[in-house]
């Protein structure tokens, strides 16, 4: 095993970044008892509504790690990159006189925030460990003494790694897009230190250069008013779901009060290449089929509770599916454009501006609840409802309707409306894009990433996030609404599988 002095002397590879500045400014706040309003700037209104007490949402990452995790390193390494973040060193301040939120820089304390337990090595399942412990940190917050972070570095030999670090960070720090992005900006290329990750970019399709005007016209006029009216029922729908509109009632979706639950966290692991290969043979995207195979693995597992088990608890064909069940999944959709991580890297190198922030529209998207004798007909149904959500614009125009009752009413009114939009909802589903090679936290060599949430008011969110060549399949839920989640994880993992199979049953490759 390599030792942690050879490992901080390989470590010295990374490229060294200046803190000069970023010292003089903590010397400066320091002087005035921690706090200064040199630099102080309001909550954004999206900020502020993660401090609801109905939507007090934390983002998870757990990272596996092919190596023992040393902390002296990664804290050295802290204090250069992520804290160079104003958001991670400043304290979420409420005004006394009118009650604004502030971001007030302070000096952190790293032996607060990277927690490092003591383990035994020799315990009988270190993985279901990892999951109880972070079960366990779903029933806590962070304290706001601090700023609303924290790093867990356990060094404990699972099935997929040599060690385990787990970030916790309060969703008032910003998106889901935006935070991956920024915790990928500390990590480096193992075959180039110096090389941040590569991140796929969806190509932009070559535009066909028709000569017919008039066909052009009609065509982007057609296009037009797709938008709009695809915008108009998805602003009624989105309207009648805070009002009346609600998902019915079944095996997923969890009872009122939701968001104060412990979440159990699961995930697992299939080859990336079987996903590409039935994007290939069908000409879908990625997104559709993992949004495929989550409808295919959603009413697999619906049919089971329902009844549709053989004896030994395996799955039947037989239908016990309800008709027209109503099951849709709120996205909630950050329509600032997120910075990139070459972006995020100079502005903690440099000391570069970069845009920051919480812009939330919603976007509902309906899942289709259905026992299907083709099972290519669960991804051919995903991305016509994907493809006609392209055509709409209701994540800005939520995000507006959102803004006008925030202004309107105040900070409690578009809570209340944040809650029922999702409440009345029965999860989330999101698709994260990450790095196509090996990437090292820290010089840390990374076997896995695993993202997911806790706090939200609805019981089951599934995640897919890539890595390289696997896609790993993560579920947050709240157990007394699923107390079996590994079972809906490997029925969505089963769902790939009969997927793929019928495409090479029926010569698609």
């Amino acid at each position: 095993m390599e030792s942690e002095k050879g490992f901080r002397l390989r470590k010295q590879a990374l490229k060294p970044i200046e803190t000069r500045k970023r010292g003089e400014k903590e010397e400066e706040i320091s002087k005035n008892n921690g706090q200064t309003t040199c630099g102080e700037e309001p909550l954004s209104p999206s900020s502020r509504l993660y401090h609801e007490h109905n939507f007090n949402v934390y983002v998870i990452a757990i990272m596996g790690c092919k190596t023992r995790i040393y902390p002296d390193v990664v804290k050295a390494n802290l204090g250069h990159t992520l804290l160079r973040h104003p958001r991670f060193s400043s304290l979420q301040v409420e005004d006394e006189k009118n009650g604004e939120m502030r971001w007030v820089p302070t000096q952190v304390d790293l032996e607060r925030h990277v927690i490092v337990p003591e383990l035994d090595q020799n315990m009988d399942s270190p993985d279901k460990f990892i999951e109880d412990y972070v079960h366990n940190l779903s029933k806590t917050t962070i304290d706001k003494s601090q700023p609303l972070w924290d790093l867990h570095l356990l060094n404990l030999r699972t099935s997929q790694s040599e060690s385990v670090g787990i970030f916790r960070i309060h969703h008032s720090l910003g998106d889901g897009t935006s935070l991956l992005s920024l915790l990928l900006a500390c990590t480096r290329k193992t075959k180039d230190s110096q090389a941040l990750p590569t991140i796929p970019i969806r190509k932009k399709q070559e535009k066909k250069n028709d000569r017919r005007v008039f066909r052009r016209f009609m065509l982007r006029f057609w296009f037009m008013l797709q938008v709009f009216w695809n915008t108009v029922v998805d602003v009624i729908m989105f309207l009648a779901t805070a009002l009346f509109l609600t998902d019915t009632p079944n095996p997923l979706k969890g009872l009122p009060g939701s968001e104060s639950t412990p979440r159990r966290i699961v995930h697992r692991t299939v080859n990336l290449d079987d996903i590409k290969f039935v994007k290939d043979a069908m000409g879908t995207t990625i997104n559709d089929v993992a949004f495929g195979m989550t409808q295919a693995g959603l009413s697999r597992y619906i049919n089971r509770i329902n009844g549709g088990q053989n004896e030994d608890g395996g799955a039947t064909e037989t239908n016990n599916i309800p008709k027209s069940i109503r099951l849709r999944s709120t996205l909630l959709v950050n329509i600032r454009p997120a910075p990139g991580i070459q972006a995020l890297a100079d502005m903690m190198e440099e000391d570069a501006e970069v845009k920051w922030g919480n812009w939330i529209g919603y976007v509902l998207l309906p899942f289709t609840i259905a026992l299907r004798k083709n099972p290519l007909d669960y991804v051919r149904n995903a991305k016509a409802i994907i493809d006609r959500k392209k055509r709409s614009l209701e994540a800005i125009a939520t995000f507006y309707i959102a803004d006008i009752a925030l202004k309107l009413f105040g900070i409690k009114a578009a809570g209340a409306l944040s809650h029922k939009v999702v409440s009345r909802t029965t999860m989330c589903f999101s698709n994260m894009v990450g790095p196509l090679e090996e990437i090292g936290f820290y010089g840390h060599p990374m076997a896995f990433l695993a993202t997911s949430s806790y706090g939200q008011p609805y019981a089951l969110m599934i995640n897919f996030q890539s890595y390289i060549d696997k896609m790993t399949i993560v579920l947050s839920v709240d157990e007394g609404t699923i107390p079996d989640p590994g079972q809906l994880c490997d029925d969505i993992v089963e769902s790939l599988r009969l997927i793929k199979e019928a495409a090479l049953t029926r010569g698609l490759a």
